[in-house]
């Protein structure tokens, strides 16, 4: 018997759903630095537009409680349809359910506020009623204590999510390093939105193989002057 888990993320197999990441659900996050939070659901944006990803976004009561999805989201997606909704879980809207459909990919990559409600009922259902195989961005994810967040995800991984991270969807849809047509692009998120790995790369790039740097204008380096002693 086939195992469908055992299948890396592509971009042929992949559809991607952001769940409500809107400014009052981020207030409610004590799992993971809000911060963080923002850089991972932007990188994981660029990443989906990069491969071409089918994208769905969803919110929940913008306009009386939760506020407008981050802007710096909604502009990886210019003209993107928003799907609002009154039910916590995105299953229950139809509207939802059909933007699944639509996109035809089995595999949906998940990043969503809160983990504990929002994200936990939408992948069960997703997989219990659509049949779906739900792959969950922990770190593009974010509950009411780390506890509520920790423990969704056991249960989740319970019931048959996969559970990832951004940076690892990001990859796997890139795979191969001689894929050109999308290195340059998953350099420039990797250099934006990946910490460490990113302030490796700048320095690669510059240090060791004498690329210019990529800041905007120009800077000078002055030489060092002692001062009079």
């Amino acid at each position: 018997m086939t195992n469908a888990k055992l299948e890396v993320l592509t971009p042929a197999n992949s559809q991607i759903i952001f769940i409500d990441q809107q400014p009052q659900m981020a207030f409610g996050v004590q799992s993971i630095d809000r911060q963080v939070l923002k850089n991972n659901v932007v990188g994981l944006a660029k990443a989906a537009k990069v491969f071409n990803i089918p994208t769905t976004i969803t919110t929940v009561e913008t306009e009386s409680f939760s506020g407008n999805t981050f802007p710096e989201l909604l502009d990886v997606f210019p003209e993107h349809d928003i799907l609002e909704r009154t039910s916590m879980n995105s299953w229950d809207d139809q509207k939802v359910r059909d933007a699944l459909a639509k996109n035809g990919k089995k595999k949906v990559v998940v990043a969503g506020l809160w983990t504990e409600v929002c994200n936990n009922t939408f992948a069960l259902c997703a997989m219990l009623e659509g049949d779906y195989e739900i792959y969950m961005v922990a770190d593009a994810s974010g509950g009411t204590s780390k506890e509520a967040h920790d423990f969704s995800m056991q249960r989740m991984i319970q019931a048959g999510v996969v559970p990832v991270t951004w940076q690892q969807v990001l990859l796997e849809w890139q795979r191969d390093w001689a894929r050109k047509e999308t290195y340059n692009a998953v350099m420039d998120i990797v250099k934006e939105h990946s910490g460490a790995y990113g302030m490796g790369v700048d320095y690669a790039y510059t240090m060791v193989h004498k690329a210019p740097a990529r800041s905007q204008g120009t800077h000078r380096t002055l030489a060092p002057a002692p001062a009079n002693k």
